[in-house]
């Protein structure tokens, strides 16, 4: 079988004529925009329909992301081991399921936290594997030339979503109620599914490897990023985001709605207004990474935006609610620039075989960070009150950068791609180091 992969063409070119990607294109704008409804809707359900406490929020969003650190690193060996189509297409339909019966339980008057817990965490754990095998399917799509331009596409789709959805979802709820606004992140797994199913690019059977064990697959996938001195940087400076980012999403429901007085409607356009930062670095991260280095960007994205989270907590009743909105946009523009870059660059470097089990250690290692940040963040806005917690999140955003000024990377312009393809080790990196990669400081989607 002939895939895209093997493709010499220039990066960009005919993106958006290439079916399969404008099909894999679908189901990620499909999915993101139900998913950004749900992000106010899913915690309001708790808020107004079920008058949960701070903590009890926070123990959602912790339910929602537990899956990371529980199954992070066998799911990355799993999904190595089959074909990555197939398990995209199950997990979005479970996802489905699992949102679709909050609205139904609604319905019949039968909805308590304890389904909100169940199902925040069944969904935690096929995004698991759908992020991971969603990442290590792209370059079977797409040629490593146009692994840059392809992610942009995709960072640009879920910043548009980002856009939109809160602010739809926000309307949805204060029309129709927290839980009918549900039904559109069910709705959009499903699109999803549709699309990915019309997808003609398959992969061959991984092959099997006889006397090798789960464990054993797992380890070689942990040795193969702990190896690389920059990666394991990069991992502990999104580590550190992603746990301010997690404290920020379980509180930033109460702290909008209670300490800021904002109905469902205005909460969701605030949402939706921070999110145009994302959108906007999307836009800019190719321009961007030409002109200051893929590099130096992703030490240089969080030193110039984190300290713009300070806004957050300098927010206030009217006008002043506007302040959140800022401060979001800003640390929503460099994470999406630094995403794009080692997202690209850790694609095209690993070698297809550990695509999925580099993809889940750093997972692991980057979102297993964030059921303790929400739980974190639950507590203290629990016992100190929710503006207490955000001060919490925008002091620690600016830790954020102090791994990355401390790594190889402050020395670089451009991250070594020549003569690197598919897992060889670049400069510096042991025999068989992964590339520089994780999830976008800041950003917890």
């Amino acid at each position: 079988m002939t895939t895209s992969r093997a493709s010499g063409s220039r990066a960009g070119d005919g993106l958006l004529r290439h079916r399969d990607f404008r099909l894999l294109l679908a189901g990620a704008a499909a999915s993101q925009a139900g998913t950004q409804v749900a992000l106010v809707a899913l915690p309001l359900v708790a808020v107004v329909g079920l008058h949960a406490s701070a903590f009890e929020v926070g123990l959602l969003t912790a339910a929602e992301t537990a899956a990371f650190l529980l199954i992070g690193l066998p799911a990355g060996a799993w999904v190595d081991r089959v074909r990555r189509l197939p398990l995209l297409i199950r997990t979005d339909v479970v996802r489905a399921v699992a949102m679709g019966s909050v609205p139904l339980a609604a319905a019949c008057h039968a909805l308590t936290m304890a389904q909100l817990y169940v199902v925040a965490f069944v969904t935690g754990v096929a995004t698991v594997f759908f992020d991971v095998a969603h990442q290590s399917y792209l370059p079977r799509v797409l040629p490593g030339p146009q692994l840059v331009a392809g992610n942009g596409a995709l960072e640009t789709a879920r910043s548009a979503a980002q856009v939109a959805g809160p602010g739809l979802g926000g309307g949805i709820v204060q029309l129709l109620g927290p839980s009918v606004a549900v039904l559109a992140n069910a709705a959009g797994y499903l699109a999803s599914a549709l699309f990915l199913r019309g997808i003609r690019v398959r992969e061959p059977e991984p092959e099997a490897a006889p006397g090798v064990s789960l464990a054993a697959q797992v380890k070689e996938g942990l040795a193969f990023v702990l190896r690389h001195p920059v990666l394991r940087m990069i991992a502990l400076s999104t580590g550190v985001a992603n746990f301010f980012s997690a404290m920020l999403v379980a509180v930033q429901t109460v702290f909008l709605t209670r300490e800021l007085g904002l109905p469902p409607g205005v909460l969701g356009l605030m949402l939706s207004a921070s999110a145009v930062g994302g959108l906007t670095g999307a836009l800019c991260a190719g321009p961007v990474a030409r002109r200051l280095g893929q590099a130096r960007i992703i030490w240089l994205a969080p030193v110039v935006t984190g300290p713009f989270a300070l806004l957050w907590p300098l927010s206030g009743h009217g006008a002043a609610a506007g302040w959140f909105a800022l401060g979001s946009g800003a640390v929503f523009f460099g994470a999406v620039v630094y995403n794009v870059a080692q997202v690209s660059f850790r694609q095209l470097l690993c070698p297809d075989a550990l695509l999925g089990r580099m993809n889940a250690t750093l997972r692991f290692m980057v979102w297993g960070t964030m059921p303790l940040g929400a739980l974190v963040g639950g507590s203290v806005a629990e016992a100190a009150g929710p503006r207490a917690a955000v001060w919490v999140c925008a002091l620690g955003f600016l830790l954020v950068p102090l791994p990355l000024l401390l790594s190889p990377l402050r020395k670089l312009r451009d991250l070594p791609a020549s003569g690197t393809e598919h897992g060889a080790a670049a400069p510096g990196a042991g025999s068989g180091a992964a590339s520089e990669a994780v999830d976008a400081p800041g950003a917890a989607g």
